[in-house]
């Protein structure tokens, strides 16, 4: 069994998706020399130090100071809270449904919130449900000023000065910009420790940095084979025969059947449900990513391919009619997971009916399995473009492989767009608008 994720695109061809959605030969060769160039777009930025998300993979010296924080608190929190939005959150949220309940990590090993939103009824009823001194709180944000990430601070400082006194500071842990931004000055006028995010990396492409593997790394995550999938991913995305190099045949693929095909949604579909973060973060990354009003050269193209997603089989009995009658503008990106690690015998209970007893015998793995290749395979027969990305395992290995990929297709699909890939241009108005709309009596 393969360490690394394959790819299979195989029924995005016409020959097997047929007209309405499918690729021919020649749709890709005729992208072949503008792929070309963004490979040596990226190339290039990436030797000038323009792209350093490429480089988190390496970083040792990063792992070894998380490692020794880690050391450091070892069994003194049941609890630790994710402070963030956005990329702060869906990130080490994806690691820790993925990689959070693995064999080798101790069932004393702290549990993970995420209370990303302002809603004021969970918030208050998760912080209501908590040990605070023995709840650690690590608050993200690159810019030291997110709204939403500042708000929740305040209330739980408020709470750990009331419970802990001077004590509060032992509780908390920031992670933000090395040098700049709200957060890092209060890190430093009250002695609170804090982590650095690279100045050159986004929040939807910080996963590798201590924004993921901070929280990873408290939970018991193996953050080193994490790390060393991605470098994996690195090292199979820097082939330069574009239809040979996952990532940028993955991105491709998607661009020409949104541009081509008018495949406007990519719905990604995980067979398991621990990778359903891995979509819920693969949305972010596309979305901010590559909507964009104005391209490099400032002309208006309003570019976009909303990705969504779904769970199988749960959503056969949900979405898949959609998928399956509805309009020609979809492509499903299904996640499928050879070895479960676990499996549940189904048992004969029922022999004098046979419809209950061909069940007995077999496994859900083998059920889950089945319905993934038969709901393939009937998109496939109505026309409908899908691929998949086939996991050997749900492990730190193969989730950092992933992310890594599409990280790197996300850079790729903008440099053939001609558009930024790395800026979120459209997100900061509604912050302006907010704190207008706070000002008023």
């Amino acid at each position: 069994m393969s360490s690394s994720i394959t790819w299979n695109f195989s029924n995005l061809e016409q020959a097997r998706a047929g007209d309405r959605l499918g690729l021919t030969a020649a749709d890709l060769e005729a992208a072949l020399p503008r792929a070309r160039s963004a490979h040596e777009d990226l190339e290039s930025r990436r030797v000038a130090g323009r792209l350093p998300f490429y480089e988190l993979p390496y970083r040792g010296q990063v792992i070894g100071e998380i490692r020794a924080y880690v050391d450091e608190v070892r069994g003194r929190f049941s609890d630790i809270v994710v402070l963030g939005i956005g990329g702060s959150s869906l990130g080490p949220a994806a690691l820790y449904t993925a990689l959070g309940r693995s064999a080798d990590q101790s069932l004393s090993a702290p549990r993970l919130h995420f209370p990303d939103n302002v809603d004021p009824f969970e918030f208050d009823a998760l912080l209501g449900s908590l040990e605070l001194e023995k709840t650690l709180f690590n608050v993200i944000t690159k810019s030291g000023g997110t709204p939403e990430t500042l708000v929740q601070y305040l209330i739980v400082k408020e709470r750990l000065q009331h419970k802990l006194k001077d004590r509060y500071r032992e509780n908390l842990v920031f992670t933000t910009d090395p040098a700049k931004g709200l957060l890092r000055e209060l890190a430093q006028a009250e002695n609170i420790r804090a982590f650095d995010i690279d100045s050159g990396v986004g929040g939807r492409f910080s996963v590798l940095t201590p924004v993921g593997l901070l929280p990873a790394a408290l939970t018991g995550i193996d953050v080193e084979a994490l790390c060393t999938g991605a470098g994996q991913a690195d090292q199979d995305s820097s082939v330069a025969e574009i239809l040979d190099n996952p990532a940028y045949r993955f991105a491709l693929s998607l661009i020409l059947l949104r541009d081509l095909k008018g495949a406007g949604t990519v719905v990604m579909m995980p067979y398991c449900n621990r990778l359903l973060g891995l979509a819920d973060w693969f949305r972010q990354l596309w979305a901010e990513s590559l909507g964009k009003r104005y391209n490099l050269e400032g002309r208006e193209i309003f570019w976009g391919q909303t990705p969504e997603k779904a769970l199988g089989a749960t959503d056969q009995h949900s979405m898949v009619q959609l998928y399956m009658e509805g309009p020609f503008d979809k492509v499903i990106c299904f996640l499928e997971v050879e070895d479960h690690g676990v499996d549940v015998i189904i048992p004969r209970l029922y022999p004098d009916r046979s419809a209950l007893d061909f069940w007995g015998g077999r496994t859900l793995g083998q059920v889950l399995t089945a319905e993934k290749h038969a709901t393939e395979e009937a998109l496939r027969q109505a026309g409908r473009a899908n691929l998949t990305a086939l996991f050997p395992r749900v492990d730190a290995f193969t989730v950092g492989h992933f992310m890594m990929t599409c990280e790197i297709a996300t850079v790729f699909a903008g440099s053939f767009l001609g558009i930024d890939a790395l800026d979120q241009p459209g997100v900061e108005l509604g912050k302006v608008l907010t704190k207008k709309e706070l000002e008023k009596p």
